[in-house]
């Protein structure tokens, strides 16, 4: 193995069950909010939904063998609560546990180790129709859900994340409403934002009960915030407010049991019988690693003619305006999202200087969507995807070798997938997926991504 890596470094690819599994109605899996959301017109782009998916229900061991091939040490997936509590609480449904138990044990035969995700966005729409995340009982119902699947799956799993990205599921779900369950209520999605961290503490401290020797973490969506120019006070403070929202508010909430000062202070009369006494203490979590998901840089300047208020429609709760553009010339992917590798570094080296109480950061996200199919001869070139690969993989680089406590890396994704309210029409998978037949055909960067991980380990 190469020096630039520490001995122990995970290779892995990451999915998620919604948009991958299919099999929505089969073995007795409940409606989810993005069953729900995806059936709502007008949601979705194209009408799609995650009923079929990549049919990685059925196809499970054909897409281990995918793994195989490429190489990798681990894979991150995520449970379905409704597959496994189709009520959200209360009776089990044995069918669904069986299904991870044959994934988890056929990883395991080819060598892999699974890294679960409790949560990844599929709430059952029974708990939504109680208020999903924005009701406080949800954080009993979470931790009940992490009981039943620790205690299932810990004589084999070890690692674990509790909820991915809880900013999407707070801001995206709760105040734009672009994603499931399509609420647009700021004090919801405050409520929300309080009750996932809420829920992250009371599930560690349940997975570390059930599971020895376990390592539990969360996995949040990060950026650098980059300000374009010189700041006026409403781009300055903007800055501020952008980085405690999306940065600061879960790793503060963990590691302090506080929030950061700023936002409580803005959010004013929003927290109001939201944040209780004694919450302090529940928040607390001392965590084993932090997963970040990174895709890009964001970049605000001062506003510009046209420019709306961050809180217009987007997912910022802010009435402030600032023009968010980046700079000329920036290379974008098919998402439109800039393309700044060197801000995974800069990011990571942030994190573990600004809060060195966390021993470990793991890659669990990071891709790129682009759209190359297949050509005449079968291949996909995907020769956009293997640059933002390798200039990302260059940048992991860089950060371990200031001192970054890195322990892996894991791709976005391993398959072509339903991509959320982008439906079909976003592909991030190094293996393309033709919904149509459901072949898979592994892309140029899933070469490169073996022939890497092959060099370094």
């Amino acid at each position: 193995m190469s020096n630039k890596y520490p001995k122990d470094f995970l290779w892995g690819t990451a999915t998620s069950s919604y948009q991958i599994e299919g099999a929505f109605d089969v073995d007795g899996r409940s409606e989810s909010i993005w069953d729900r959301f995806a059936k709502t017109p007008g949601k979705v782009m194209n009408g799609d939904t995650g009923d079929i998916a990549a049919d990685h229900f059925n196809r499970f061991k054909e897409d281990v063998a995918i793994m195989r091939e490429l190489g990798i040490d681990g894979y991150r997936f995520s449970l379905a609560w409704p597959r496994l509590l189709p009520n959200g609480t209360g009776k089990i449904e044995p069918r669904g546990f069986d299904f991870y138990n044959r994934l988890i044990d056929e990883l395991l035969e080819n060598g892999i180790e699974p890294l679960i995700t409790a949560y990844h966005w599929d709430l059952p729409q029974v708990l939504q129709d109680q208020g999903g995340w924005a009701n406080r009982n949800i954080v009993d119902q979470f931790e009940n859900y992490s009981h039943h699947i620790a205690t299932a799956f810990g004589d084999r799993v070890k690692d674990w994340i509790t909820i991915n990205e809880p900013w999407c599921v707070s801001w995206l779900g709760y105040m734009s409403g672009i994603h499931a369950p399509g609420v647009k209520n700021r004090k919801e999605a405050v409520a929300a934002a309080h009750h996932t961290a809420m829920a992250h503490a009371a599930s560690s401290r349940v997975i570390k009960e059930l599971v020895p020797n376990s390592k539990v973490g969360i996995t949040l969506n990060m950026t650098n915030v980059r300000v374009l120019g010189e700041a006026n006070a409403d781009t300055a403070k903007v800055e501020r407010l952008m980085d405690a929202n999306l940065n600061r508010w879960w790793i503060d909430a963990y590691l302090t049991g506080n929030y950061p000062a700023e936002l409580i202070e803005y959010y004013g009369d929003l927290v109001d019988g939201v944040i209780l006494p004694g919450d302090s203490e529940l928040l607390l979590a001392k965590p084993d690693f932090m997963g970040i998901n990174y895709y890009s840089d964001a970049f605000i300047g001062n506003a510009q003619p046209g420019d709306k208020p961050l809180s217009d429609g987007g997912p910022y709760p802010f009435d402030l305006t600032v023009n968010q553009a980046p700079p000329a010339n920036t290379s974008v992917t098919d998402f439109g999202w800039p393309i700044t590798p060197l801000g995974l570094a800069d990011l990571l080296v942030r994190v573990h200087h600004d809060w060195p109480e966390i021993p470990s950061l793991c890659i669990t996200e990071n891709g790129a969507a682009f759209n190359d199919g297949p050509d005449e001869n079968g291949e996909v070139n995907d020769d956009r995807r293997v640059q933002y690969l390798k200039s990302h993989l260059d940048a992991i680089e860089v950060a371990l070798a200031k001192g970054v406590p890195l322990t892996g890396y894991f791709a976005w994704s391993l398959l072509d997938n339903f991509e959320w309210a982008e439906g079909y029409d976003k592909r991030f998978g190094l293996v393309h997926v033709d919904f149509e037949t459901q072949k898979r055909t592994m892309k140029k960067s899933a070469y490169v991504f073996r022939d890497h991980i092959q060099l370094n380990s």
